[in-house]
C-alpha cells in the first residue's frame, strides 16, 4: 500500500483536497456578503464614516466585502457575488456635524434571494451607529462641548452599558445539519472515503486470487479461515489508519471538534468495521483488478449520495430519505449529526451504532463466505 502512489492519493491527499473546498464553501452560507464602498477621500468624509464601514464589518452573520467605486460593486451585485451593497454617503461626516439628517443607499439585486434579508442586517448595524450619533448630537445641544466630544463620550457609554438583547430559543429543538464549514466536510468525507478506499482496495485481494498465492499458501498448514482473517484484520488497520488521519487533520488543521470521545470513537470503529467488510467482500466478487478499481469507487460515491455525505437527507423528499437509509452511509451520517450538533453521547447513537453494527455483521459474513469459497475452490481446480 505505501508503494501505490495512486492508493496513497486516494487515501489521504484526495480527502483532505475536498474536504478543504466543500469546508470553504459551506462555510460561509450563514452570513450575508455585503458590499461597502466607502465615501470617496476630499469629499468631506472622516470618521465617522469610517466608524460606519467599521461597525457593518463587525456586524453578526454580515461578512463585508469593500470595494473602491460604485461601478465594481454593481457589477459584483449582479453577477451575484455579494448580497448587497452600502455606499457610504460622501458628506456624511458634514451632514451629521450641521445636525441634517442622512440616507444611506443600500443596492440590492431585485431578483437575488438574499438581497431584502440583508438589507435587515445592514439596517440593524446602521441603526446601532446612529444611536450613538444621535447620542453624541443630544449631548452637544444640550450639556455644552462640541460634537466630536459626545461622540466619544457616546462611544465610552455604550461599551459599559448592556444592550438590549433578543434571543430566540426553540424549545427541544434539534439540528438536523452537521456544523458548517469543516465540522460539515471532514465527518462525511471521512464516511465517504474510507468505504470507497475499501471497496476498490478490494483489487488487492483479487490480485491475490489471480497470482495463485493464496493456493501456495493453503499447501501450507494454514486454513481458509486464517487467510480470510489476516484480510480482514488488515482491511480494518487501513480503514482505521485513514480514519485517523482524517480525524486528526480535521482537528488540527481545521478545528473540528469530534463531540464526546467514546462516542466518536465507538462510531470510528463500527464504521471500519463497516468498510472492511465492504473491502473483503469486494475482493471475493470481482473476478479482475479493474472491476474493483472502477466499479468500487462509482458505487460507493452513488452509496454517499444516497446516503447524506453530499448533501444533507433534511432537504430531500421524505421517500428519498426513507430511501437513503438502506445505505449504511445514512446511518453514519445522522450519528455524526447527532454527535456534532446536538452534543449526544453514547445513548444517543445506540440505534445508530446497532444498525451500523448489523451492517458490518452482514457484510463481513458474506465477505468471508465469499472468500472463503473463492479460495478452496481454486485449490480444487489447482489440485484436479
Amino acid at each position: 500500500m505505501l508503494r501505490d502512489r495512486t492508493a496513497l492519493f486516494f487515501m489521504v491527499l484526495l480527502p483532505v483536497a475536498i474536504i478543504v473546498v466543500i469546508g470553504a464553501v459551506v462555510s460561509g452560507i450563514d452570513e450575508f456578503r455585503v458590499g461597502v464602498v466607502p465615501a470617496a477621500s476630499g469629499s468631506g468624509a472622516g470618521p465617522v464614516a469610517s466608524e460606519l464601514a467599521s461597525d457593518l464589518d463587525r456586524s453578526d452573520g454580515v461578512r463585508v466585502i469593500p470595494y473602491a467605486d460604485v461601478t465594481t460593486a454593481r457589477t459584483a451585485a449582479r453577477r451575484g457575488e455579494v448580497d448587497a451593497v452600502v455606499l457610504v454617503p460622501a458628506r456624511l461626516d458634514a451632514d451629521i456635524r450641521a445636525g441634517r439628517d442622512v440616507t444611506v443607499p443600500v443596492l440590492v439585486e431585485p431578483s437575488g434571494a438574499n438581497g431584502h434579508a440583508a438589507v435587515s442586517s445592514v439596517a440593524a448595524a446602521v441603526s446601532e451607529h446612529a444611536a450613538r450619533l444621535q447620542a453624541a448630537r443630544f449631548a452637544a445641544g444640550t450639556v455644552g462641548g462640541t460634537f466630536d466630544e459626545r461622540l466619544a463620550q457616546a462611544r465610552t457609554v455604550q461599551k459599559t452599558i448592556p444592550a438590549i438583547v433578543v434571543r430566540t430559543e426553540t424549545v427541544n429543538g434539534q439540528s438536523d445539519y452537521l456544523p458548517l464549514g469543516y465540522g460539515y466536510s471532514t465527518p462525511t468525507m471521512l464516511v465517504l472515503f474510507v468505504f470507497i478506499n475499501s471497496l476498490a482496495g478490494g483489487a488487492a485481494i483479487v490480485s491475490t486470487r489471480r497470482s495463485g498465492v493464496y493456493a501456495r499458501a493453503l499447501a501450507a498448514p494454514v486454513g481458509a479461515r486464517s487467510l480470510v482473517l489476516g484480510e480482514a484484520i488488515a482491511y480494518l488497520t487501513l480503514a482505521l489508519v485513514q480514519s485517523a488521519l482524517i480525524v486528526g487533520i480535521g482537528s488540527l488543521a481545521f478545528g473540528v471538534s469530534w463531540g464526546d470521545p467514546l462516542a466518536a470513537g465507538l462510531l470510528i470503529a463500527v464504521w471500519a468495521l463497516v468498510g472492511t467488510g465492504a473491502g473483503v467482500l469486494s475482493g471475493a466478487f470481482f473476478r479482475a483488478p479493474e472491476q474493483a478499481n472502477a466499479i468500487g469507487p462509482a458505487l460507493g460515491i452513488g452509496m454517499g449520495m444516497l446516503g447524506g455525505c453530499m448533501w444533507p437527507l433534511a432537504i430531500v423528499p421524505s421517500w428519498l430519505r426513507t430511501v437513503g437509509h438502506a445505505v449504511p452511509q445514512a446511518w453514519a451520517v445522522d450519528a455524526w449529526t447527532e454527535l456534532l450538533s446536538r452534543g449526544g453521547g453514547v445513548p444517543d447513537i445506540l440505534r445508530e451504532l446497532a444498525v451500523l453494527t448489523a451492517f458490518a455483521v452482514a457484510l463481513l459474513a458474506l465477505a468471508s463466505l465469499g472468500l472463503r469459497r473463492r479460495l478452496t475452490s481454486a485449490v480444487v481446480v489447482r489440485r484436479s
